[in-house]
């Protein structure tokens, strides 16, 4: 059985961290600022060595990659969104929405997984981004990688053609909803609403208006034995699911997440999280004010077994 957890995490420091036009349509997370754009990405920076620095104390093997000047990737500092690895030795890039975030995916950070860990499957689904279809990552993807569910919530970001090409060879169970947030607007990715653990899930049910999906994901869960710690619609907005599990070389787990989500939460939810992981938190302000999204957007779990 595939771990869910793992010790090895790619991060990209952002150098153009800005507004992003062309993700602000459908990314309702997402606010202006009016601060020079330079301030904001120095902001960013500020937050993400920050993260790094709380995550390598605590023994977590983190891989930095600094995003370049050109081309001009202001989401770069979300990785997630077009790679993910699998212990099976698979890599898999995937279809942006955006036209420039596509610029994101590095053939460098190839090489080194290619180096470092056993990679010897690479499957593009890029060529569906020439048809307007589109399926980013683990942020469309939820993954229970021990029973090899995706967790699937509908949105431009997550087109069902790509969906069946990425089951294909990947073959995992899809489970299909629509959340929405607090407006009425469709989720614009799945791991803003829910977070999954080894033994747990962390997810707003409520954002799920549809009572037969609302029931069909619990009973999944259940039956599959996760403990469900239920948030808001007002957390979730907050990014209490934007949250990772992560853990050190000594196998201790840590629930990684903003202090924006950390401070949402009620006293009893952070003793039930505790329970199960470490909590760790720092401020990510900027990043997820000005880029729409938190920790695990940052987070690009590497699954793949190491040489």
């Amino acid at each position: 059985m595939q771990e869910q957890v793992t010790s090895n995490l790619l991060m990209i420091r952002p150098v153009n961290f800005a507004f992003n036009p062309e993700t602000a349509a459908t990314n309702t997370f997402v606010h202006p600022n009016e601060l020079p754009e330079k301030d904001i990405n120095k902001k960013a920076q500020d937050n993400f060595d920050e993260l790094v620095e709380q995550l390598r104390l605590r023994d977590i093997q983190v891989h930095v990659f600094d995003d370049t000047d050109y081309p001009y990737t202001p989401d770069s500092i979300f990785p997630n969104n077009w790679i993910s690895t699998h212990h099976s030795g698979k890599v898999m890039l995937y279809p942006m929405e955006a036209p420039n975030r596509r610029a994101e995916r590095r053939q460098d950070i190839l090489d080194f997984l290619k180096k470092n860990f056993d990679f010897h499957v690479l499957l593009d689904l890029t060529h569906f981004e020439s048809e307007g279809k589109f399926l980013e990552g683990t942020g469309s993807l939820v993954l229970d990688r021990m029973n090899r569910i995706a967790y699937v919530a509908r949105s431009s970001r997550t087109h069902p053609d790509v969906l069946k090409a990425w089951q294909k060879v990947i073959d995992y169970e899809l489970v299909l909803f629509e959340a929405y947030d607090k407006e009425d607007n469709l989720v614009y990715h799945t791991n803003v609403m829910m977070s999954m653990g080894d033994t747990f899930c962390v997810i707003c049910l409520d954002a799920i208006k549809d009572p037969d999906q609302r029931l069909m994901v619990k009973q999944k869960l259940e039956k599959t034995g996760k403990n469900i710690m239920e948030i808001s619609l007002e957390q979730m907005h907050h990014f209490a699911g934007n949250m990772l599990l992560v853990k050190n070389k000594k196998d201790k787990h840590f629930l990684v997440m903003s202090d924006q989500a950390y401070f949402s939460l009620r006293r009893e939810q952070i003793d039930t999280m505790d329970y199960f992981a470490e909590i760790l938190h720092t401020d990510l302000n900027i990043i997820e004010t000005v880029g729409g999204g938190s920790a695990r957007c940052m987070i690009a779990e590497i699954h793949l077994p190491e040489k």
